[in-house]
């Protein structure tokens, strides 16, 4: 049997069981769409060898200083524990479901917000506390065919493809059906805990690629705040490099798609792109900067050097739609513990930031 005939057979009863999920879904109102697969677990861990180098890198570099003697890196990151379940080590991400459990909170929303004001109300004049929700796509036409042929096929050929002659998966694949209903499913929870006193993120930052784009828009279509801009942000993008379901669409038809609906680039956002390579990945300790020069810059943004914290308290809750690899170095960046993250899923983390001068 030849490996592509082993690689749809396995799709073909894959997508069987998925339907009579789907279906139990359609009759069953418990059923959710969010759950973590196995190759979700592996990936949420994958590269976790060069974290180490990571953190030797950052630390070379938070010494570094421009032409005005300013710090380079001048924020360190932390995880604030304790203030949802998915920091805690007893929680099974295998099992947990956010969307079922409040968003895994471990005290009222109320009592949450308050916590929150009072950390950066009490805090020294060189931290800021932020509340983070990291919200992953929906399921795409990629991760189809990474389901279809097994990880190791997909890297040895399916990876540097267009199609398989079934599905369109490259460049900057779509949202299937499933991943359209996973985000429709996080539009409702966001709905109950909005209810129930969550906050309303300030800011919402995405990803250039569309599968991003869309699961922010079917998930806060009909409650979004008025006014909101979703600021679309290259370094939050996945892992940049040989995969080509991760190479994206050029700013104009990014725009194109999206701007009707508020979403805005960010100040030097390139027409084409210019990072992407065929012949490379970015390894993870690489992209754990490129996430952490993210977060530089989100904690620097209101900073203001007379005032310090107080412009940017006003900056506390915001939403960010990436991938499952651009939330795996999220977590490894802030000190959290590494976390399984379904297609569709979400984890919010309290980040504290302490800025050294």
């Amino acid at each position: 049997m030849s490996r592509n005939l082993k690689g749809r057979l396995k799709y073909s009863i894959f997508s069987f069981l998925q339907s009579i999920f789907e279906f139990q879904g359609r009759n069953s109102s418990k059923m959710s769409l969010l759950i973590p697969t196995q190759q979700d677990y592996a990936d949420a861990r994958g590269g976790s060898e060069r974290i180490p180098l990571y953190h030797q890198k950052i630390e070379e570099l938070s010494q570094e200083r421009d032409l005005e003697s300013k710090l380079k890196y001048p924020w360190k990151f932390e995880s604030v524990p304790g203030v949802f379940k998915q920091s805690d080590l007893d929680t099974d991400d295998l099992i947990f479901n956010y969307a079922e459990s409040d968003f895994g909170i471990t005290k009222p929303w109320s009592e949450l917000v308050n916590q929150l004001n009072e950390l950066n109300n009490q805090a020294q004049d060189n931290e800021i506390y932020k509340l983070l929700f990291l919200a992953r796509h929906g399921q795409g036409n990629h991760n189809v065919v990474v389901e279809r042929y097994g990880s190791a096929e997909w890297r040895r050929k399916w990876h540097a493809l267009e199609n398989d002659g079934d599905l369109v998966y490259g460049p900057d694949p779509v949202l299937t059906e499933l991943g359209e209903n996973q985000a429709k499913e996080n539009n409702q929870a966001w709905k109950e805990q909005l209810s129930k006193g969550a906050p309303v993120p300030s800011r919402f930052i995405v990803s250039p690629l569309q599968r991003s784009c869309n699961t922010l828009l079917i998930t806060w279509n009909d409650i979004f705040p008025k006014g909101a801009q979703p600021l679309i942000v290259e370094n939050v993008r996945e892992i940049i490099g040989f995969h080509i379901c991760n190479k994206r669409s050029t700013k104009t038809k990014i725009l194109e798609r999206f701007g009707k609906y508020g979403y805005i680039t960010e100040p030097g956002f390139e027409e084409n792109d210019n990072l992407y390579v065929d012949d490379r990945q970015e390894t993870a300790d690489e992209q754990c900067l490129r996430t952490n020069g993210f977060l530089q810059k989100l904690f620097n943004e209101y900073w203001d050097e007379e005032h310090h914290k107080s412009n940017s308290v006003e900056d506390q809750v915001i939403s960010i739609t990436s991938h499952g690899g651009t939330i795996k170095t999220f977590l490894s960046v802030i000190g959290h513990r590494a976390y399984t993250i379904p297609t569709g899923g979400m984890i919010p983390v309290v980040v504290k930031g302490i800025r050294q001068e």
